[in-house]
């Protein structure tokens, strides 16, 4: 593991929070991540959504390192997202399984026993996943704003498949001399209308912290995850798989949804993973606080009371 430090200036604009870049060696090159915290105590994880990055938590670890420092955090970027390496060439990207195999990586490489995990929209999935693989080995899971996989339809599945194959080989195809560049501005700008109200300007700003790279051209900047992340779409699990999967999860289990958050395909599945963990997690808390999917980032006040007392009250 290679590492250097720097500093993070919080949103709120009061002080400093000091964090290590980290680099976790994998056969295709590296998982980067963020390290908040002593390094003598082993952090809680934490794990993106689709197509952000480990900035994504960065308003809400400021905050709640600002009550309480006796706690550590490790925020990894997702494979072909924010500064990890991208995966081979001709590889597709199955995110949810690739998220649980690099979260397995990074637990070996560490050689930790057992781990708790905070995780937003396809990170809260992958937690999901890996606490229902891995039952005994996982202390807490802390989901924000998603209660598992995201459930498709099968003939929907079916129906889809061939366009995101032949999306791969079009964006497989991409050089890094043909990848789009824009101003700082315009590249604010089209995040923003692509997150279609999810986030604030400011959010932007510092997801784009690790979401974008300078380009050749001076002043130009292209977005730093692989593109061929716009095409993964394949390996979604359906309904009947994943409630066995919430079958297993026994840890204690805090999930926080955002009203009105995410607009979900069937939004009625969400409640029907609660009532499935709450069975045999062996701790189970729901809270709703208003404000958009990316609450946490935007808002972390809303999220940051909540989550701290469930750490507290498990003995974190």
């Amino acid at each position: 593991m290679s590492e250097s430090s720097r500093n993070d200036t919080t949103s709120f604009g009061e002080q400093n929070s000091k964090y290590e870049e980290v680099k976790i060696p994998v056969p295709w090159g590296h998982i980067s991540g963020k390290w908040w915290g002593p390094k003598n105590i082993q952090p809680i994880i934490t794990l993106h959504g689709r197509q952000d990055n480990a900035g994504s938590f960065d308003c809400l670890i400021s905050m709640m390192m600002m009550i309480r420092n006796d706690i550590a955090f490790l925020c990894l970027d997702m494979p072909g997202h924010g500064f990890s390496s991208h995966l081979s060439v001709g590889q597709y990207y199955f995110v949810y399984w690739d998220g649980v195999f690099m979260l397995r990586r990074v637990v070996q490489h560490f050689q930790w026993s057992k781990i708790t995990i905070i995780g937003h929209s396809l990170g809260g999935a992958i937690g999901f996943l890996y606490a229902a693989s891995f039952p005994d080995e996982v202390e807490m899971l802390i989901s924000l704003d998603i209660a598992s996989p995201t459930n498709r339809n099968v003939s929907t599945m079916v129906k889809t498949t061939k366009d995101d194959i032949d999306r791969f080989f079009k964006y497989e195809q991409l050089k890094f001399d043909s990848v789009p560049s824009y101003g700082y501005d315009q590249m604010i700008d089209i995040v923003l209308d692509a997150y279609n109200g999810s986030i604030t300007r400011k959010s932007a700003e510092i997801l784009m912290r690790r979401g974008m790279q300078p380009a050749e051209v001076p002043g130009k900047y292209y977005f730093s995850r692989d593109p061929r992340l716009k095409s993964s779409m394949l390996g979604m699990l359906s309904l009947d798989l994943t409630s066995e999967y919430a079958r297993q999860i026994k840890c204690d289990y805090l999930n926080i949804r955002a009203v009105p958050g995410h607009k979900f395909d069937q939004p009625e599945h969400y409640q029907q993973m609660m009532n499935l963990i709450k069975k045999n997690a062996r701790r189970f808390e729901y809270h709703e606080v208003p404000g958009s999917h990316h609450v946490h980032l935007n808002e972390p006040e809303k999220v940051s009371p909540i989550i701290l007392n469930f750490l507290k009250s498990g003995s974190i």
